[in-house]
């Protein structure tokens, strides 16, 4: 599979699997699992053509780990940043590290100083381990501005944190005390 053919596929499949299902007739379980064939069939009534090889090959490559599949290959979902309230990926609560980051740019640091990281419209406000992936991930939209969260600090004053299977830290809000800009 080329590079341009995973990256649009990649795209696709985070859109059915993590916010509009229903725009290619789609049913995802409580868990967020939608059945592999049913996925590859509905694609391709709306022109997206991939099969079971080129689903696994951008599970395996994907640089995010945004994909998982369960244990026999038949059902795929997204690893974390649903908006579709409904879903339950089945997280148990971590206590996480001293300090994890979030990657963002300068056009919305007045609004984090206010309002703190809010998750808006998704399930859970992202963050990372490391300042790699949250430079990575605040690239997205220009220059990077990386924040330091103190989250073990909000753990201890009862705030749940839990990992997703690639590794990402969600929680449901930092508040601004515990921000370091």
């Amino acid at each position: 599979m080329n590079t341009k053919d995973a990256k649009r596929i990649s795209k696709f499949l985070s859109l059915i699997l993590r916010h509009r299902p229903e725009s290619i007739g789609l049913e995802l379980d409580n868990n967020g699992w939608a059945k592999v064939s049913e996925l590859i069939d509905k694609a391709a009534q709306k022109d997206v053509h991939f099969n079971n090889e080129d689903l696994k090959w951008i599970v395996a490559n994907n640089d995010k780990q945004r994909f998982a599949f369960n244990e026999d290959h038949s059902q795929i979902r997204a690893n974390q940043g649903h908006s579709l309230q409904a879903i339950d990926l089945q997280l148990q609560a971590i206590e996480p590290p001293h300090t994890l980051y979030h990657g963002t740019v300068s056009k919305f640091i007045a609004s984090i100083k206010t309002t703190g990281l809010q998750k808006r419209n998704r399930q859970h406000v992202h963050l990372s381990a490391d300042l790699t992936t949250a430079t990575t991930v605040g690239s997205r939209r220009g220059a990077p501005v990386i924040l330091k969260v103190e989250a073990l600090k909000m753990h201890q004053a009862g705030y749940v944190f839990y990992q997703s299977e690639n590794g990402v830290w969600l929680t449901d809000e930092v508040p601004v005390n515990y921000i370091k800009f």
